[in-house]
């Protein structure tokens, strides 16, 4: 219930928040007589803090219009090269002909973050590789009907994009994927697959939650899975395209973080 409990609270902040940001604006504003009141900068900052804090933000795109190549500027066009349910495989194509660039797959966190925080990661490695990345989606954007998505389906995933980018790609997996990422790896390798990647790298995720343990490392080991199952994971309300699917709201995630 607790996911409802939020949305049905962000709707009843909704006409609040409004408001606040009009006086915001309102106190601010230079032809504005209350603006020259004797603290109403105070008041108007306080004002933005709460229409912040309450915003539902949209998700934000990446940006990149070109990049850098051979010390020219040249264009960058994001693609959509493959669809599935759960993500979709972006490609930053660069209008250059430069072959031998490597390809590189960027495995963005899925866990209560868009891939677009990875946006600085992009714009460095544009310049020198042949870029795509993970674009996971909202699970409560998507239909019950499309079945459920666990680890292992995780790692199908990223099989079948390393798949369809081809042999000879690098990965590079960013915080929470690192362990889908690795088993993906493995797997490919021990089946002998053409596209196995030609190398993993593994960033501020660990595979081993019992080295350097950290909060939330700890918090798993003093609780039993049936506490989280009861405490963690709450259905999506109405009128989400995923209602009821079953999930880990990414308001609890950043909020645990």
């Amino acid at each position: 219930m607790m996911y409802f409990a939020h949305e049905i609270g962000r709707a009843a902040l909704k006409p609040i928040r409004m408001l606040t940001g009009a006086q915001s604006t309102l106190l601010q504003h230079r032809l504005s007589p209350l603006s020259r009141i004797p603290g109403a900068r105070s008041v108007a900052s306080a004002y933005g803090v709460f229409e912040d804090l309450t915003r539902r933000y949209p998700k934000p795109a990446f940006n990149l219009p070109t990049t850098e190549c051979n010390g020219e500027q040249v264009a960058v066009h994001e693609t959509i090269v493959k669809r599935k349910p759960f993500a979709q495989l972006k490609h930053f194509q660069r209008d250059v002909a430069r072959p031998d660039d490597p390809k590189l797959l960027i495995i963005a966190p899925l866990s209560g973050h868009f891939a677009s925080l990875l946006r600085g990661t992009v714009e460095a490695m544009l310049p020198d590789h042949d870029v795509y990345i993970t674009d996971w989606r909202d699970a409560c954007r998507v239909p019950l009907s499309e079945g459920d998505f666990g680890l292992d389906d995780y790692i199908d995933y990223v099989v079948d994009f390393i798949s369809h980018i081809g042999p000879d790609t690098h990965v590079l997996a960013v915080c929470q994927p690192v362990v889908a990422a690795l088993a993906a790896t493995a797997i490919m390798a021990e089946d002998g697959h053409p596209a196995t990647p030609r190398s993993l790298a593994l960033m501020s995720g660990p595979i081993d939650g019992r080295v350097d343990p950290t909060a939330p490392c700890k918090l798993a080991t003093e609780h039993k899975l049936a506490w989280f199952k009861h405490n963690l994971v709450h259905p999506v309300p109405a009128p989400y395209p995923g209602a009821m699917r079953k999930v880990y709201p990414g308001f609890l995630q950043l909020a645990g973080l």
